[in-house]
């Protein structure tokens, strides 16, 4: 049975109160994560929609000889759109439901619970000649069918509200908004724990954009003079949870993240760390992580000692579409099988600008709206074509390192033939001979390399030393990068590696040592190779070529986790905070053994390829022995990119626009949230819960069209079984749904009309 991870990085746009669609998107995935670990553990089928993907996954494996493992392990958001990734990469680490989230979003988000108190209008005559402006913007934000025919009133009761309230102030309190968040995540906390909807092997990253008003300094360095400062405006605030899990974040950590990334310039006031404490102080909740988290999220301020001034506004004001620190994440992901990896953003409105201030596309922008745009518009929606064009290149540099390695097979395998002789393939692989081979292979191809050999030694002790300084900043190092980089540089040049490349050609004997120490990447890159082969034999299903794939990755775990700092030993971080390099660099080679981890791995192949046929193994044995050939001419393309994740990466959307199985005419036809600049679902429950189910819609449309997407070349399931599958899990939300969503009855008959419900 071949094997495969479907790997989502999420990446979840603003969209105010658009927050609900994207919820519902979200709970789907979530819901996906939730079937595919249940089908791997062997539970029960559950119901709902998560059974309906369950079984889908079941049908893969049996109809495509694909066993398809699904988790979503790097998550990033703006705005509204943050405020949905925290909660469900928390529900990925703990188990724990989404649902309280659910009712945060339906029974919190309406302008009577956000409205600051002391900014509703003081009687029912207040600002009475400001009511003909909500009736007129109810009028000018119709753009679908109503929901329920008594919205009208509803709507058009909470704009005069809304409109009549504090002007000149943001009218949405900031700490009843922290209060409601804290509440949600408490309610989310007390609901059962689960199993972690992640391979323990893998971590988790999180991250939200957040906008520093008044910005920070950093310092940049220049030839001349040697160092400018500029403000920064740009903050990230990041979790990441181990491979194994452990504790994620503390629930105030959380809160403040929602928060700050979410202060909608003018409708919530900005944010400041005395805003929570305030809040945390009121409801006599501890935060014994308050510095901790402070120095990570707000480090220039706090190294001021001024965490307390800093000003955080809405993170999609620079960042909407914060695709960046999730490409960021994809280094040194770990990789224990084939791995389909997936960008997959969710935009809920593609075209629709959130604050709808700019004049139409034929007329020239006069001066206000060319102020207006530059300070709003433009910011918030400017494309995401740079990312994705970062995307796309480092998939063609992959595609092109593959396509160099295929047009040098025929080459180097007649290279290894000549150096070992044919009787060579004749002979059954024991654990001495494949190590005696492979030392031969590696010699060779350093000579045959000649003057190249320098370029690539000299590479790949730069990528190990880049390796060190990174492994070791987490482990126990404190202080700035460039001072680990150059006193690693300087401890490798004092052991002689200032040459690498012998006089009589191949590697000197001070860099052979270091990099049978040190050379955790070439192994990894060494054995992924391995792995990819197999992926071009295993067409047929062969079970002799599965087992050796499963033996490969199974292979390639202790030197995964030897990139890990939970790999080591706490005297390595002893080492680290007492500065003493040397020792460090002795202990991390001791702790690591990499000959030890090399002679079991040869003993581990040696038995597995000689269950392969004579052919098979041949092959196997010439793409192994040959590796040291590919890596000397490719590892200049792959540098930096080939110590985790090896493989192209494709994006996918989900948005209204890409779901056309219910109804078409994207968000126009189906969502109400859109409506008011965006703030529509503020208004109604009824918008809310129309919008909340559409998400969910949507969101098994795609993610069932992102499963199918996984199933190998010339593979498909039968006529009509995913045509199926997708009414079947329609059907399934709107059964779980309709009890809860009663504000919208009339949707749930047209619906089940539309889906053509029996």
């Amino acid at each position: 049975m071949r094997e495969k991870e479907l790997r989502l990085a999420l990446v979840c746009y603003g969209g105010i109160s658009l927050a609900v669609y994207m919820h519902g998107v979200t709970k789907e995935i979530w819901r996906l994560a939730r079937a595919s670990r249940a089908f791997h553990d062997g539970e029960a089928a559950a119901g709902g929609s998560q059974g309906v993907y369950r079984g889908l996954l079941e049908r893969i494996e049996v109809d495509a000889g694909l066993r398809l493992t699904v988790f979503t392990d790097i998550i990033t958001g703006a705005s509204a759109g943050g405020i949905n990734g925290v909660f469900l990469a928390q529900a990925i680490d703990t188990g724990q439901s989404l649902d309280p989230l659910t009712d945060l979003w339906l029974e919190v988000a309406d302008v009577e619970r956000l409205l600051d108190p002391a900014a509703r209008a003081a009687s029912r005559l207040s600002k009475i000649w400001a009511a003909p402006l909500a009736i007129m913007a109810a009028r000018r934000g119709a753009s679908v069918d109503d929901v329920d025919p008594e919205v009208h009133d509803e709507v058009r009761a909470k704009l005069s509200a809304f409109v009549r309230s504090r002007w000149f102030a943001p009218p949405f309190g900031g700490p009843g908004f922290t209060g409601l968040l804290l509440d949600a995540l408490q309610a989310m906390a007390e609901t059962p724990a689960g199993p972690r909807l992640l391979p323990p092997t893998q971590p988790l990253d999180l991250t939200v954009t957040v906008t520093d008003f008044h910005g920070h300094p950093e310092r940049v360095r220049l030839n001349s003079p040697a160092e400018i400062v500029e403000t920064e405006h740009r903050l990230s605030i990041g979790f990441t949870c181990p491979a194994g899990g452990g504790h994620f974040a503390a629930i105030p950590d959380l809160a403040f993240a929602c928060r700050a990334t979410a202060s909608f310039p003018g409708a919530f006031p900005a944010f400041t760390v005395t805003e929570i404490d305030g809040v945390l102080a009121d409801r006599d909740i501890a935060w014994p992580e308050r510095d901790a988290f402070l120095a990570r999220a707000l480090p220039a301020h706090s190294a001021a000692g001024a965490a307390e001034q800093a000003v955080l506004i809405d993170g999609s004001v620079l960042a909407n579409a914060p695709f960046r620190p999730a490409f960021d994440a994809l280094k040194n992901r770990p990789a224990r099988r084939e791995v389909d990896r997936r960008f997959v953003y969710i935009d809920p409105k593609p075209g629709v600008r959130s604050v709808k201030l700019l004049g139409g596309g034929d007329t020239v922008p006069g001066f206000f709206t060319t102020i207006l745009g530059a300070l709003s518009d433009i910011p918030r929606e400017q494309p995401i074509r740079d990312t994705l064009e970062a995307i796309a290149g480092r998939s063609a540099r992959i595609t092109r390192t593959r396509r160099i390695i295929d047009s040098l097979q025929g080459e180097v395998e007649e290279t290894i033939e000549a150096l070992y002789g044919r009787t060579f393939f004749l002979d059954r692989p024991t654990p001495a001979r494949l190590a005696g081979w492979r030392a031969k292979a590696q010699t060779a191809a350093a000579k045959q390399a000649g003057s190249a050999y320098a370029a690539y030694g000299h590479l790949k002790v730069a990528g190990i030393i880049e390796e060190i300084a990174s492994l070791f900043e987490r482990i126990g190092w404190r202080g700035e990068r460039t001072t680990l980089r150059d006193a690693l540089w300087d401890h490798c040049q004092a052991a002689g590696l200032e040459r690498v490349s012998g006089t009589g050609g191949g590697a000197t004997p001070a860099a052979i040592a270091f990099f049978r120490a040190h050379d955790l990447g070439f192994r990894i890159r060494r054995l992924r190779s391995l792995a990819a082969r197999l992926a071009t034999l295993s067409e047929g299903g062969d079970p002799a070529i599965e087992a050796m794939r499963t033996e490969v990755f199974t292979l390639l775990s202790p030197y995964l986790d030897r990139e890990t700092p939970q790999f080591y030993a706490p005297t390595l971080a002893e080492l680290l905070r007492a500065k003493d390099l040397p020792a460090a660099l002795d202990s991390l080679a001791a702790q690591r053994a990499l000959s030890a981890v090399d002679t079991e791995t040869d003993a581990r192949l040696a038995a597995a390829m000689a269950g392969l046929p004579r052919g098979q193994r041949r092959e196997m044995l010439l793409a192994y022995l040959g590796f040291p050939f590919y890596d000397i001419a490719t590892l200049s393309l792959t540098q930096g990119e080939s110590g985790g994740e090896f493989d192209p990466v494709k994006v996918d959307r989900i948005a209204p626009d890409d779901c056309t199985s219910i109804r078409a005419g994207g968000a126009e036809a189906t969502l109400k949230g859109i409506r008011f600049n965006s703030f529509g679902a503020f208004f109604s429950r009824a918008y809310r819960e129309n919008d909340y189910l559409w998400g969910r819609l949507h969101g098994a449309e795609r993610v069932i069209d992102l499963l199918v997407s996984t199933l190998p070349p010339g593979t498909t399931l039968p006529p009509g079984a995913v045509a199926t599958c997708k009414r079947e899990a329609f059907l399934a939300i709107l059964d779980e749904e309709e009890p809860r969503l009663t504000a919208v009855p009339q949707l749930f008959t047209q619906l089940r009309r539309e889906i053509g419900s029996p």
